[in-house]
């Protein structure tokens, strides 16, 4: 068994150590432990059960620290130790965590980072960059999530919004990387939809499908990013785009219109065309506008701004790009590709350049890279030729 398979056994064992009635952070970090064992032991001697093994050696961890916290009342624990028991209401496991990490003793955000850590397996790092914020901050943000549910019983699920956020994170992490997260997402996101009513949790399935149905596109035979107007449609999934169309117009036909049927409309709209040339880029300005009255939010208007650049011309879209925070991430790069649009291939070389030291990935800064040599090459023979 590899690590990834090993990691996908996780949220189930802290479902198992928490229902038996320890303490979410308490379970997690027995967990961790009994994770560090089995990577020690297993390829040597491996177990029948993993999942059994890891329960058994958790709960055996867990008991352990709380037997060395002397200054506590021990806790009796009535669940026989060979019960591995599905949580309620039809959920899994990896589910069932995501509602309990939403407690209501925590903050939305707090609520967000810890089960992104915990259940979702992302490192403080991966979580710092999702939220834009520096890694010692989400790391303490984390840690004080910890100590608020310590001693709380989770034994309150959350709200649902706060779940379709982590959700919708997880997704993203996974979209740009592990595609195994993204996977896991769909198929939570997924679940989720056949238990509940609310249009807002097929409108993020219907995103995560139409999202994921151009991934293979995204990048070349050597792993170099594809921006979404050069992919091959051809290597689109069009079983999944068809999926996320429909669960979308069946979400919209409830007309209770929120953020990610918003988004889900968007991607739509850019899986409709047979080429990034006939994309309706009017109608998904609108659609941004639709966005910005629910979820106002910087990185929205960011991507109006280039949407607008799209749909009236670059000019118009550096004059919106102008109106926001330069510091906000990929603001440069945006600004590189609608100078480009415009026409003068100097500038947007160095404004790409100074997007790819911005960049926040390597594949990202790399294509960044790419598009500042490009631009230089083609202006300097722009400039021979006019010499000539």
């Amino acid at each position: 068994m590899n690590e990834t398979q090993l990691r996908d056994l996780v949220p189930a064992v802290i479902g198992v150590l928490v229902r038996r009635g320890a303490a979410f952070a308490s379970a997690e970090d027995a967990v961790q432990e009994a994770l560090l064992k089995a990577l020690e032991s297993w390829p040597g001697d491996p177990p029948r059960d993993p999942m059994g093994w890891l329960v058994t050696v958790a709960w055996r961890k867990f008991l352990d620290a709380r037997r060395a916290e002397s200054s506590r009342t021990a806790r009796e624990f009535a669940v026989d130790s060979a019960a591995v028991t599905g949580p309620a209401y039809g959920m899994d496991d990896s589910l069932w965590l995501y509602f309990l990490c939403a407690h209501p003793s925590l903050s939305p955000g707090s609520a967000v980072a810890l089960t992104l850590r915990a259940v979702g397996g992302l490192t403080t790092r991966q979580i710092a960059r999702a939220h834009l914020v520096p890694e010692a901050t989400m790391a303490q943000r984390i840690s004080r999530a910890k100590r608020t549910v310590a001693d709380v019983p989770l034994d309150r699920p959350g709200s649902l919004e706060t779940v379709l956020r982590v959700l919708y994170l997880v997704f993203n992490e996974g979209y740009g990387g592990d595609v195994e997260l993204a996977v896991e997402a769909i198929r939570l996101t997924r679940q989720l939809a056949s238990l509940s009513d609310d249009p807002e949790v097929a409108g993020l399935l219907a995103l995560m499908l139409l999202h994921h149905s151009r991934r293979a596109s995204r990048t070349d035979a050597s792993g170099r990013l594809v921006p979404l107007a050069e992919q091959d449609r051809a290597r689109w999934d069009t079983a999944l785009i068809a999926e996320g169309v429909g669960v979308l117009q069946a979400a919209l036909a409830r007309d209770r219109l929120g953020q990610y049927q918003a988004q889900a409309a968007i991607a739509a709209l850019h899986a409709d065309a047979a080429s990034a040339a006939e994309t309706d880029w009017v109608q998904i300005v609108e659609w941004y506008d639709e966005l910005l009255a629910i979820a106002d939010s910087p990185v929205v208007r960011l991507n109006r701004a280039v949407a607008l650049g799209e749909a009236e011309g670059p000019l118009v879209g550096l004059a919106e790009l102008d109106r926001l925070d330069a510091r906000l991430p990929r603001h440069t790069a945006a600004r590189a590709h609608l100078v480009e649009a415009a026409g003068d291939l100097a500038s947007a070389a160095r404004w790409y350049a100074e997007a790819a030291d911005l960049a926040t990935s390597v594949p990202e800064r790399d294509h960044l890279i790419r598009q500042a040599a490009r631009l230089r090459q083609e202006s300097a023979g722009r400039a021979n030729r006019q010499q000539e």
